[in-house]
């Protein structure tokens, strides 16, 4: 890895520039945009010039000269105005990335604003009451990326899963079946699966249903007290909707490999007197107010007008308690927040969730379990319409005097998810003027997120037997199912965060293309190297020693450039997690791939009559094999065996 080289590096010249000038200097090593110019760079005499008021160059000189340089570096050049370029011995690093570690311990050690403490991440947050749909697939993808990395990098990571199973969305629903339909709790029990694509159906008839007669809205605000309250028929029904839904979440998530820590229901937080605590809170430390005249009346509001943060709003100040008593979603999640850093002074009671591998929150639970909350950091990966919602929670708990967690508390923000032309009229969702087309649950317009990996895995099945018909057909359904979650997980995380994406199958699933699928094709090409080599009797374990030993000039500057952006994975990986641009996960795999597969047909490996120099393309392309394995794995692509 250039993790540890690196830090090496800094370490000795900041010596040497102790030593030599007797300055205190924390030197930054970069890498050179071309290999030509060194593997590493060091600008440290440009920076120390204007102090020691001498010419870049002849510091980088004296520095140059005599300095006892770390093993592994094969020459130090002075270049420029006066960097100090680095080389690195090719084969002896190369040897090393054949078993060094991608994500050394040491690594974690070095992340900014952790503090090795727990980080909390929530994400995926699907209101209970009705299917997913393909824009709550970017939010989990990109949380299950989040933790993956982190946990990669060394840091403790909690994953949460919350569930507002007392909200408007699920009290609509509720208010589908009992006052639409007439259906009892028993009889919505028994309606057969999938209950979540019954419930968007509904959901949207009870949209129309409300707009034929607003006054009957009122409903709606019997019911949310109802679900509050846990009581009656409705509470009934509204837990058993929010359950049966949650399941077929879960079930739908796992199809892509993403799972959770626990399960946080709003209705324990209720349940529990979290809010009271919290509104107690604030109401003690001056943050909110009793309005009592305008269109608040009677309301507790947080008055945010004269902070800057929300300074030139029309209407910055937020209901935190309505007129009737009922608490907003960000009161809520103000109570939740300051619970994630351990800050309420209350705590849930824990039960496992049908499973166990999975915790929910409970109002009475099990005497053994594992210690939620008490984060150091929290990230909630919610999208970028909710950013304002999530700045009321952060001054929430800076006016209750957390300061510290209210700059640790960080909103993950993501645009979001529209259908390309298209794949909107294959999906028969249509598209208007030819633009992407996006998506609204209230009126029932959307793909549903298991639709759209079925229509995957369908397209998938008939690229690959098109392509492959030895396979059998268990074969090619596993094949097909990789293939579909690679295509979703990749395209969700390729494009930064800042940018709504237009979701298109044919790129999606394109073989040769930016896609998941790309990827694959990529590690099972390595594989198949390997295999072939056995098969001819030159396979068999690389062995470091020898590949140390390997004449340098075997090592040819494009090989040398696949094994340089390997040896960078952990580099980006932690990047991607500190700035939260996940996307540089992505497109590095991206890139090494690309850089293999523009190698592939120049340097064979089985082929070649130079013994030497086809153990140097072998290593070569193990080393890329590992990472972009390690990359894979990351981003939740499957491996197939072959394809």
């Amino acid at each position: 890895m250039l993790g540890p080289i690196k830090r090496q590096l800094a370490a000795s010249l900041a010596r040497e520039i102790h030593d030599r000038f007797g300055l205190d200097h924390d030197p930054v090593v970069e890498i050179p945009p071309r290999r030509s110019l060194g593997d590493l760079a060091l600008p440290a005499p440009l920076h120390l010039a204007r102090t020691l008021r001498r010419k870049p160059r002849e510091i980088a000189e004296e520095l140059a000269s005599g300095w006892r340089l770390p093993e592994g570096i094969r020459e130090l050049r002075v270049e420029g105005a006066g960097y100090l370029n680095v080389f690195l011995d090719r084969p002896r690093f190369a040897a090393d990335l054949l078993t060094a570690p991608f994500f050394p311990a040491a690594q974690a050690e070095d992340a900014e604003g952790t503090d090795g403490g727990k980080i909390v991440v929530e994400h995926t947050n699907i209101n209970p009451n009705k299917a997913a749909h393909i824009g709550h697939l970017r939010n989990a993808v990109l949380g299950d990326l989040l933790v993956r990395c982190l946990r990669a990098l060394g840091r403790q990571v909690e994953v949460q899963n919350y569930i507002d199973d007392t909200g408007v969305q699920v009290a609509d629903v509720v208010v589908g079946f009992c006052d639409i339909e007439g259906k009892t709790v028993a009889e919505v029990a028994s309606l057969p699966e999938p209950f979540d694509y019954y419930c968007w159906d509904l959901y949207a008839r009870v949209g129309q249903w409300y707009e034929a007669d607003p006054t009957r809205q009122k409903l709606r605000r019997d019911t949310l007290h109802a679900l509050e309250g846990r009581e009656g028929e409705r509470a009934a029904m509204g837990e058993l909707v929010a359950r049966r839904i949650v399941v077929r979440h879960l079930q739908t998530m796992a199809r892509l490999g993403v799972s959770y820590d626990l399960l946080t229901h709003e209705s324990d937080i209720l349940a529990l007197d979290f809010f009271d605590v919290a509104f107690e809170q604030l109401k003690a430390n001056g943050a909110v107010r009793l309005e009592s005249e305008g269109k608040n009346e009677g309301c507790w509001v947080m008055p945010l007008t004269d902070t800057p943060e929300f300074a030139g709003l029309e209407d910055p100040d937020k209901v935190i308690v309505r007129s009737d008593g009922t608490v907003t979603y960000v009161g809520k999640d103000i109570a939740y927040q300051l619970w994630k850093f351990g800050l309420l002074g209350k705590d849930f009671g824990y039960r496992y969730w049908m499973e166990k591998e999975l915790w929910t929150t409970a109002v009475e639970g099990a005497e053994d379990h594992p210690a939620f909350g008490g984060a150091e950091r929290v990230v909630n990966v919610i999208d970028a319409r909710q950013s304002y919602l999530q700045k009321i929670v952060r001054a929430g708990l800076e006016a209750l005097g957390h300061r510290e967690a209210a700059e640790r508390s960080v909103h993950f923000a993501y645009e979001m998810v529209a259908l390309s032309p298209a794949t909107a009229r294959l999906l028969g969702v249509e598209s208007e003027d030819g633009k992407a087309r996006e998506m609204s649950g209230r009126k029932g317009i959307g793909v549903k997120a298991d639709d759209l990996i079925d229509r995957l895995e369908e397209k998938a099945r008939e690229e690959i037997a098109a392509r492959n018909r030895e396979l059998s057909r268990e074969e090619l359904q596993e094949l097909a199912r990789e293939l579909a979650v690679a295509a979703v997980r990749f395209f969700m995380v390729k494009t930064s965060t800042t940018r709504v994406i237009a979701f298109d199958l044919d790129e999606a699933l394109d073989f040769e293309g930016e896609s998941g699928p790309y990827l694959q094709y990529a590690l099972v090409r390595t594989r198949a190297i390997e295999r072939k080599l056995a098969e001819a009797g030159k396979g068999g374990a690389l062995e470091p020693a020898t590949a140390a030993a390997a004449d340098p000039e075997l090592w040819s500057d494009d090989l040398w450039d696949l094994v340089h952006a390997a040896a960078q994975v952990a580099d980006v990986v932690e990047k991607a997690a500190s700035t939260l641009e996940l996307s540089l996960v992505a497109r590095h795999a991206l890139e090494l791939a690309q850089r293999f597969n523009a190698l592939y047909h120049h340097h064979p490996v089985l082929h070649e009559e130079n013994e030497a120099l086809s153990q140097v393309r072998r290593v070569a392309f193990a080393v890329f094999r590992r990472a972009l394995a390690a990359l894979t794995a990351l981003l939740g692509v499957p491996e197939p065996e072959r394809m």
